[in-house]
């Protein structure tokens, strides 16, 4: 058994193979508990988690404060919107505002990449990064490469194709960075616009023509077009990036039968996906959002209990 030893949850590049396994292992368990009639373990009671989000958020957000509370912390939530950063307080303040309340966790989503190590500075809590710029969103990938384990039975070599917007996706970088320690092969399709030169140095397949991309792909990645990180047009028309990038019912033949589709959301149907696939591909994705939650139980539990209780819930 891997023992767990990280005060933070960063980065996937931060996170071994075996450490994954763990999170899996007890987002598992954790699924159990939202199925008893009382959704509730006292795993962090007595803990404060502060959700901190300074970029609107809908699954992510609820999820970790439904997370925390079903593990009994006290959980507090912070909207940049309605906090003094609207008056001009920076970041690096609110942080350490917060620290005087002492706070064990601080999930945190922020629109500036790769910054949360520098908060490392300002605070004794744990950081579990809730997606950082363009940089990475690890519980997401998480919950997506827990998800394939559980249809797939696996996570070692599969073909993982993400197609969309890759440039402005943390999702994309983590689900790379993850899938890739576990043996499997990632290729990226889009736009050319939307996909950096870097990639190819990340060891991805890159692909500008979806029908080609997915054949003989065992998992499918859908993204959404993200226009609040755009400041140029990317595509001529949204039209042109349907016709030429759109799941539809007949390209997703040219891939294996027992191919599986995600997305992390929000869908836009018939951009990223035909609606005409919505009855077939829909309860996977809405599977990603339960396992969402168990997998930010895990995360939360292990950042945030004591030693000695981790291995007593492990056994």
């Amino acid at each position: 058994m891997v023992e767990w030893t990280k005060k933070h949850i960063l980065e996937i590049k931060d996170l071994t193979r075996q450490e994954m396994e763990v999170v899996f292992n007890l987002a598992s368990s954790f699924k159990e508990v939202s199925q008893r009639e009382v959704k509730k373990t006292p795993a962090l009671r007595g803990k404060t988690v502060v959700n901190l989000f300074f970029e609107n958020s809908t699954r992510t957000r609820t999820s970790f404060e439904l997370a925390a509370k079903r593990l009994s912390a006290d959980v507090l939530n912070f909207s940049s919107s309605t906090s003094s950063i609207s008056k001009g307080e920076s970041v690096v303040d609110t942080i350490k505002n917060l620290e005087s309340y002492h706070p064990d966790i601080l999930i945190i989503r922020i629109d500036t990449s790769a910054c949360l190590k520098n908060f490392l500075n300002y605070t004794k809590a744990s950081i579990i990064n809730a997606g950082d710029g363009k940089n990475e969103h690890p519980t997401q990938a998480l919950l997506d490469m827990f998800t394939v384990k559980e249809v797939k039975g696996k996570l070692e070599n599969l073909n993982v194709l993400i197609v969309g917007d890759i440039m402005h996706s943390r999702v994309c970088r983590s689900n790379i960075f993850g899938f890739q320690k576990f043996s499997s092969k990632v290729r990226v399709c889009g736009p050319p616009a939307f996909i950096p030169f870097e990639f190819e140095k990340l060891g991805v397949d890159v692909f500008y023509d979806l029908d080609k991309a997915i054949e003989e792909v065992d998992v499918i990645i859908m993204l959404r077009i993200q226009r609040e990180r755009q400041n140029l047009a990317y595509f001529s028309t949204l039209r042109e990036y349907v016709e030429n990038f759109s799941l539809t019912p007949q390209r997703l033949k040219r891939a294996k039968r027992d191919c599986i589709v995600m997305h992390p959301g929000p869908v836009n149907w018939d951009v990223e996906i035909s609606s005409t696939l919505k009855d077939e591909l829909h309860p996977l994705i809405l599977k990603q959002v339960e396992n969402g939650l168990a997998i930010r139980m895990a995360v939360l539990y292990l950042v945030g209990a004591e030693k000695r209780e981790r291995k007593t819930l492990r056994k």
